[in-house]
């Protein structure tokens, strides 16, 4: 027996051997919004962009970090070198006094 029907005859021509006039629906059309999968569906679309906002904070977030510690790092440096010029100017100070003795 074969596995798929072929036309033999010509009068067979006018028959529907491939059941493409029978009704089918689309899900997307015709499931309501209390739909199990439409929910489901619908579900992994918001979890998806949630985990894109996440995404995104978490980048904001590295970059905030990144930036205090570069922000703390140059304080560091720059409060070393005010204290550095400080000591300099002390000693300038210092200098000056013992050549005008």
């Amino acid at each position: 027996m074969k596995d798929k029907r072929t036309y033999t005859h010509l009068k067979e021509h006018g028959e529907d051997m491939s059941h493409e006039n029978e009704s089918k629906t689309k899900l997307s059309e015709d499931r309501g919004s209390l739909d199990l999968s439409f929910m489901i569906e619908q579900h992994k679309r918001e979890i998806w962009e949630y985990k894109q906002k996440e995404s995104e904070w978490i980048k904001t977030q590295n970059l905030a970090d990144g930036y205090k510690k570069v922000i703390n790092e140059l304080s560091a440096k720059l409060i070393d070198q005010i204290r550095i010029i400080a000591e300099l100017e002390k000693e300038i100070e210092r200098l000056v006094a013992e050549n005008k003795k």
